[in-house]
């Protein structure tokens, strides 16, 4: 066995091997997934007399929840439908308790950004709007609540690591142009941010996840939002690509053991 070949190639793209195991990313015991309706398994019913629809956050069918039973790691859902990174951080954390440090995650996993930019209308802003001393002061821009989030987990837990999820091509909205334009912004905003941050990186759905087409949405989704298996399916996108991102940065996941331990790192 080669095992540059097997693990380490560098032509080797995100998604080129899908692990439905989890691969690597089962060396994170907790992960805590911030989100909207898609993180928290969200599916919406249509009620065809009189038109009115229905969502319901099952947690048991997130991304995040099929993630923990393939890796065997332990998954917060800190999400609920509709959630925007400006109600995370002013609302929402604080009423469930979310940045209470009995629940800090050796791994965050934050896909954020369609209520707000697309929903909201939110500004997206810019990186000038982050205060590298206080996040309470940081601008409030889709671009301020977002890093605002990842700061405060950080002081919380040194040594986490943190993965910004993008959208990825949906035809339901990229009809438009402008919504096409919405996307690729964010997903640069979050290579941005990947940059600016230590410890994180960014889960490209954008470039490298199958375009949400005609035939994707027959087979995948449950009128606007995902049906089971597209749940499944976006759980292995993301363990598979976290996984390539731990195989092709070892060094910066040597000491994952020590993040939330209570265990003294001596090296």
């Amino acid at each position: 066995m080669n095992i540059n070949e097997l693990y380490f190639n560098p032509n080797e793209k995100p998604l080129d091997n899908i692990c439905r195991d989890g691969g690597f990313t089962s060396i994170f015991r907790t992960i805590a997934c911030v989100g909207d309706s898609l993180s928290s398994g969200e599916f919406e019913t249509l009620d065809e007399a009189t038109g009115v629809r229905h969502y319901y956050d099952m947690f048991e069918y997130s991304w995040g929840q099929f993630i923990g039973r393939m890796a065997g790691s332990k998954v917060y859902n800190f999400s609920r439908g509709g959630m925007t990174a400006s109600e995370y951080c002013d609302t929402f954390a604080d009423a469930m308790d979310y940045w209470n440090p009995d629940k800090k995650a050796q791994a965050y996993i934050i896909a954020l950004g369609v209520n707000d930019l697309i929903g909201a209308r939110q500004p997206l802003g810019e990186m000038s709007d982050i205060n590298p001393e206080d996040p309470t002061q940081n601008a409030k821009t889709f671009t301020g609540y977002y890093a605002r989030i990842i700061q405060t987990y950080q002081k919380m837990v040194p040594g986490a690591k943190f993965f910004l999820v993008t959208m990825p091509h949906q035809v339901m909205y990229e009809s438009n142009p402008e919504m096409s334009e919405v996307g690729d912004a964010h997903a640069a905003r979050l290579h941005e941010l990947a940059a600016y941050f230590k410890d994180t990186y960014v889960v490209d759905l954008r470039e490298y996840a199958p375009v949400h087409d005609e035939e994707f949405t027959k087979r995948f989704y449950l009128h606007g939002h995902l049906n089971a298996l597209g749940y499944r399916l976006t759980a292995e996108q993301i363990a598979s690509y976290i996984d390539y991102i731990i195989r092709h940065n070892t060094d910066d996941f040597t000491y994952v053991p020590f993040v939330t331990s209570e265990t003294p790192m001596l090296c």
